[in-house]
């Protein structure tokens, strides 16, 4: 088959943390596929080389690569961000066409949402099975996290773009378990669905330099249980009852916390706990070093929302990330269960109360280190039989190719 895949956000490995579908693609194109991904350069987790070229061909790993020079934002949150997606978008309508083959499929992956406009272009001029893959639920997650009121422009317009891609794919792919549930709510009919969740690159581990697994290891007082969290601090992440928990827990000398990467809430939440001495705030560490922050660490920690978005399953690089460093997990979330309670590998919380997660904390920092190294193992004994890449492009082209098949 010939397989294009578009996506505002897949990032090469050589540009930043190598993406779920830059991942996938490699693996299609080790199984015999030509496969040609498009993306872009603005992405706030990678860091793409200057150039004044807009369209820039790559050959990555074996896979065609096109990245298109688009405009640059800092906060995620921002009209800057929904304004380099539009750039993308116009820029892939002149991007000349004779740099990837007529496809058999082609993959438009969110976000973007705009991205499946093009999509369906595409299909229409090549003839070309469409599938529309989302892993992230918008305009929903900017009503139910993003304090977004229904009636807002951008949730109109992209609940129509939305809609229409529901309903002009040929195939419905969701990185969580029951999107075809959402895809039920907004269209009122069942459309073709399949799950391919998050996995992990079995090649994509690296050693780091000594000094900088020193300078890790320095934020990390000696004889603590140290309770790890890595990742974003803004209003999506929902780490205030976390932060209220580091509070209470001040005057237990046993437990240590430390939170490593950036954020809007960052500043105030150092700013809560400045008279605290069981805390370390670290500044954000490059995608290579986080496994070896997590090792360091004893318990993993990871929020979200009580939010409608999570009724339709989980699809965060965190889990898979956190399960790969075999340690105890401690998940504050609502939605459909899925990965935690299947490994036993730790324990969902119920959002935003203090005294569970407390609770929670204490269960796992009294366990013996055999204990909790034992628990840990699951979730990473789970997730490399389940999650590798290879094993997910496999069942993708296995959905493909039944595609491929379909007569219109």
């Amino acid at each position: 088959m010939k397989i294009c895949c578009v996506s505002k956000y897949a990032t090469p490995p050589i540009y930043g943390a190598g993406s779920r579908l830059f991942h996938l693609a490699s693996n299609f194109q080790k199984c015999g596929h030509q496969t040609t991904l498009i993306t872009s350069d603005a992405n706030h987790l990678s860091s793409f080389p200057n150039t004044a070229k807009t369209y820039n061909y790559e050959k990555i790993l074996d896979t065609k690569v096109c990245w298109i020079k688009t405009k640059k934002y800092k906060r995620t949150a921002s009209l800057s961000r929904v304004l380099s997606w539009l750039d993308f978008e116009i820029k892939l309508f002149f991007m000349p066409t004779r740099f990837f083959a007529k496809p058999d499929v082609l993959i438009v992956s969110s976000l973007s949402l705009f991205s499946i406009i093009y999509g369906y272009y595409l299909k229409l001029r090549f003839g070309c099975k469409l599938i529309f893959e989302i892993r992230d639920i918008w305009p929903l997650t900017m009503t139910e996290e993003g304090g977004f009121s229904n009636w807002h422009p951008l949730v109109i317009v992209m609940g129509i773009v939305e809609k229409f891609g529901y309903r002009k794919a040929d195939l419905i792919v969701g990185t969580m378990p029951r999107l075809n549930e959402h895809i039920h709510e907004r269209l009122g009919f069942e459309r073709p669905f399949f799950c391919s969740p998050l996995g992990f690159d079995e090649t994509s581990a690296k050693p780091i330099p000594k000094e900088r697994e020193m300078a890790l290891a320095s934020y990390f007082p000696e004889g603590k249980i140290i309770v790890g969290y890595c990742g974003s601090m803004g209003i999506s992440n929902a780490l205030e009852t976390f932060i209220e928990c580091i509070e209470r827990l001040g005057p237990h000398s046993k437990i240590h916390f430390v939170l490593v990467g950036e954020g809007d809430l960052k500043e105030k939440f150092m700013k809560d706990l400045e008279q605290k001495k069981n805390v370390t705030f670290v500044p954000r560490i490059p995608p290579a070093e986080v496994p070896h922050f997590l090792d360091l660490c004893d318990i993993l920690y990871l929020s979200t929302h009580d939010s409608k978005v999570w009724k339709f399953g989980q699809s965060m690089n965190k889990f898979v990330e956190y399960m790969l460093a075999a340690k105890p997990i401690l998940a504050t979330y609502s939605g459909f269960p899925s990965m935690l309670n299947e490994s036993k590998a730790g324990d969902f919380v119920q959002p935003n109360d203090q005294n569970l997660l407390e609770a929670a904390i204490w269960k796992y920092s009294s366990m013996e280190s055999a204990e909790r190294a034992s628990v840990g193992a699951k979730g990473r004994r789970w997730v490399l039989q389940n999650r590798s890449y290879k094993q997910l492009a496999e069942d993708y082209l296995l959905q493909m190719e039944q595609l491929v098949q379909q007569v219109d």
